[in-house]
């Protein structure tokens, strides 16, 4: 498919703001952790860079000013699920970062529900893909799985810089909570990419047009012009630049920082070492997220693209 990078951005930058948030619930949680000013100020990076990606979501939308009907199924379809738990989660940010107190701490409660959605506002955003059965590339429990890691990823190495520059001690466990969720999305990544390389193409030319069984052989590619079909459910990619991609954002976005922050995990943590890698990190992350996009076969091809 065509990716769209408004929700490319969208979907990394909001993962990255989750995975922030709960770093810095985390930190919250030990005794002089960090500073209150430190907390707060992380918490409204956060929701600073959670309403950058709402702004982007906007992007991508038709007509804008009736972005509200998305919420209207919100009890059948997760995109209306998602779009009802973006704003829960800003709110609860941002009230976080407002009713923190002297000592870094905000009620127990309001902890409990911003960290509960972080995580609920991952499995609305993976199961927008995951609940598509036709989409074989995207119906598997890694899509939503991979969308956790790799925020918590992310949003633990913003963390452990951001704490690391406020000269904060809970940066030191940040740093190695960092190393373990660059582990495990670069474990699940892989284990999503191998999946795919195995999976065999959903549907048949027969299917498409509702001939059954009967042999059919395609001549035409279904229009004579452009259309919607052949732009945004096909792109025009060589199997040579999706292997290289695949190559540089396993290495850039999983394997470097898995290694870098496995030398250093144990070391005071420096945020001029851990910015620079955060950078690397975010730009393959939207590399991978343009290759989760690009990846799918649409069923509605066999009909739509080359004739066979």
């Amino acid at each position: 498919m065509r990716p769209a990078w408004s929700v490319i951005w969208f979907t990394t930058l909001l993962g990255c703001a989750q995975g922030l948030v709960v770093a810095l619930v985390l930190a919250g949680v030990v005794p002089g952790g960090a500073s209150v000013h430190a907390l707060r100020d992380g918490l409204l990076l956060a929701f600073a860079l959670g309403t950058v990606a709402l702004g982007c979501s906007f992007a991508h939308l038709g007509q804008p000013r009736r972005a509200w009907r998305a919420a209207a199924m919100w009890r059948t379809s997760w995109l209306s699920r998602e779009v009802l738990a973006v704003p829960a989660f800003l709110a609860l940010t941002l009230a976080s970062a407002l009713l923190l107190d002297r000592n870094g701490a905000w009620p127990g409660w309001l902890r409990a529900l911003t960290l509960l959605a972080a995580l609920l506002l991952w499995l609305c955003t993976g199961k927008v893909y995951a609940a598509i059965a036709f989409i074989r590339e995207w119906a598997t429990p890694l899509t939503p799985l991979n969308f956790a890691l790799m925020g918590l990823a992310s949003g633990h190495l913003l963390g452990a810089a951001w704490l690391a520059w406020q000269q904060a001690p809970a940066a030191a466990w940040l740093q190695r909570l960092a190393l373990l969720w660059s582990l495990l999305a670069w474990m699940s990544r892989a284990g999503a990419l191998a999946r795919l390389r195995r999976l065999r193409r959903a549907g048949s030319t027969q299917g498409a047009i509702g001939a059954g069984s009967r042999p059919v052989r395609q001549v035409s590619r279904g229009f004579t012009a452009g259309s919607s079909n052949l732009e945004e459910f096909g792109l025009h990619a060589g199997a040579l630049l999706l292997r290289r991609l695949r190559s540089l954002y396993m290495l850039a976005g999983f394997a470097l920082p898995t290694l870098v922050l496995g030398a250093i995990a144990w070391s005071r943590p420096q945020w001029p070492w851990l910015l620079p890698l955060l950078i690397v990190q975010f730009a393959a992350l939207l590399g991978e997220r343009w290759d989760f996009f690009a990846q799918v076969d649409h069923p509605q091809n066999h009909y739509y693209t080359a004739a066979q």
